[in-house]
């Protein structure tokens, strides 16, 4: 699949805007009694950063891969609650103030993750973004 999964994506990144992104604010997927993932919110050009997602399922899509359905929310993982042990699921509520600093997004890269007794994060591929970023994250 990866000889063909690298120029579909390569195709859906051409073209794509070198973009401003920053953390901001946070919350959890799941109840607050059964938080299941901590995240932190982005903001800036996410409308950009949207449109890149958009075409790349599309990519995945045409390849027969499965995609997720739900809506795309930009959004940094910051760790997950193991079920059956205590959680605080107002952790990331703590993070609705925060606002970081701005870094620009000068390119897109096709990770492999592999999962084990720590993960392990490989990349496969990158492709630059074209265009001057703008000054979204700082808005």
């Amino acid at each position: 699949m990866l000889p063909r999964l690298v120029p579909a994506v390569g195709a859906a990144v051409a073209g794509a805007p070198a973009m401003s992104l920053r953390l901001a604010g946070g919350g959890r997927f799941g109840p607050a009694r059964r938080p299941q993932v901590a995240w932190a919110g982005v903001e800036g050009d996410v409308a950009a950063l949207a449109e890149l997602a958009d075409r790349l399922a599309g990519a995945a899509r045409a390849l027969g891969l499965a995609v997720e359905e739900r809506p795309f929310r930009a959004h940094l993982t910051l760790g997950r609650w193991r079920p059956g042990r205590p959680a605080d699921g107002t952790l990331p509520d703590r993070l609705a103030g925060y606002r970081g600093p701005g870094w620009p997004v000068r390119e897109v890269r096709l990770v492999e993750s592999r999962l084990g007794a720590g993960a392990r994060h490989e990349t496969l591929a990158a492709w630059p973004c074209y265009q001057a970023y703008s000054t979204g994250a700082g808005r």
